[in-house]
């Protein structure tokens, strides 16, 4: 049988859905803070960077550079990270580090800290308990994979916002593929450290880790979810 092609309002329908199901993959993507250990198998980790691939950039430049671990190399890694963390060791990091948050940016991060420690049962003030949960970061939160993600120095800002966009856009074939993901800034933190663990070249900037693999679902951390400012807040339209 011969299908009539889309007219107008079949287009118009197709596109209806199409964007339907691509707010649904946003809506349902999420920070995972406690991964089941199951491998991802390579085939799966190759499409997904495939797709993150035909990620826009300035001038194609395409200035990433990613390493992913995957089997031991990941809990080689998270161990001898979060043995370097333990020691005291003082942070760098290639991209300066925001500065003090006021404001409804304040506001919106403690938002989120009382929800994540809301989840966890930590108690306002402990310390101690707080602590434990940041040092998480660094053993990557059980996932047993990690791809870190570095740009070419010399490209600057804009290559640092076009791997922005790579992040972004690897996340949601991750939650396509119903893969739990978490993009830390936390492993930049300790950017020389990983650029001598891995021997990345002084040329390129650590930017960022994004751990990745299936959620532990039995977990109550990876129960909550995160709000969004109202579209008032961030958007203005000129007409």
């Amino acid at each position: 049988m011969q299908l009539e092609p889309l007219g107008g309002d079949g287009l118009a329908h197709k596109h209806e859905q199409s964007l339907e199901e691509f707010e649904a993959l946003a809506l349902s993507r999420f920070t995972c803070r406690a991964f089941d250990s199951a491998q991802v198998p390579r085939p799966l980790i190759e499409r997904l960077l495939q797709v993150a691939q035909r990620t826009a950039t300035w001038c194609n430049t395409q200035p990433w550079q990613v390493v992913v671990t995957e089997g031991d190399a990941t809990r080689r890694f998270a161990d001898a990270l979060y043995a370097h963390a333990l020691s005291g060791a003082p942070p760098h990091s290639d991209v300066p580090f925001p500065g003090p948050y006021v404001g409804r940016f304040d506001e919106r991060r403690k938002q989120v800290g009382k929800q994540l420690y809301g989840a966890l049962g930590i108690e306002k003030g402990d310390r101690e308990a707080s602590r434990r949960q940041t040092l998480e970061n660094f053993r990557l939160f059980g996932a047993p994979h990690v791809a870190l993600v570095t740009s070419e120095q010399a490209l600057g800002p804009y290559g640092i916002l076009d791997c922005g966009f790579y992040m972004g856009q690897f996340l949601l074939a991750a939650q396509a593929a119903g893969l739990a993901t978490a993009a830390q800034a936390a492993i930049a933190m300790h950017s020389d450290f990983v650029r001598s663990y891995f021997n990345i070249p002084p040329g390129r900037l650590l930017l960022c880790g994004i751990s990745f693999g299936y959620a532990d679902q039995s977990q109550p951390v990876n129960n909550f979810r995160t709000g969004r400012a109202p579209l008032e807040q961030v958007a203005e339209f000129i007409s």
